[in-house]
């Protein structure tokens, strides 16, 4: 079995803690979508009231009063989950996977038409170039026919 590690955060009125076995597990219990340990407004912690309290109640978030009913300590009740915003954000992730894939595939095929129209450029101005030549010979030949007549 894993071990408990201690989680908390404070929304500068409540500290939240909760004992579980990772950060996301944290995430998790306390209903927040974003990684607010990399912000650093969540950490781990080791001692304390609050740590007890929460190793005491493993996967239940512990709430204690900072600015408002302080010192208060009770349990939160976990979040409702929702199975239709679940299903909702599912939706959304996957049509977002969706369309990077179709952007990604546009810009490939951008990225080849370019390389096409360059070559065409290129394949262009060789033509006009041999044209150009062929032109200068088969005038200079008329110029030297008509002197003749």
């Amino acid at each position: 079995m894993a071990r408990l590690k201690v989680f908390t955060w404070s929304d500068g009125f409540h500290a939240f803690t909760v004992a579980t076995t990772s950060r996301s597990g944290a995430l998790k219990a306390w209903g927040i979508g974003a990684d607010i340990f990399k912000s650093g407004l969540a950490s781990e912690i080791v001692e304390g009231p609050d740590h007890d309290a929460a190793l005491a109640s493993p996967g239940e978030v512990i709430e204690r009063g900072l600015s408002i009913d302080v010192g208060k300590v009770s349990k939160v009740a976990k979040p409702k989950v929702d199975k239709a915003s679940v299903k909702a954000r599912e939706a959304v992730r996957t049509l977002e996977a969706e369309l990077a894939s179709l952007d990604g595939a546009q810009a490939a095929e951008t990225d080849a038409l370019d390389a096409r129209r360059t070559a065409l450029d290129a394949e262009a101005k060789a033509l006009a170039a041999r044209h150009e030549a062929a032109r200068k010979g088969v005038l200079a030949k008329l110029k030297a026919a008509r002197a003749k007549v």
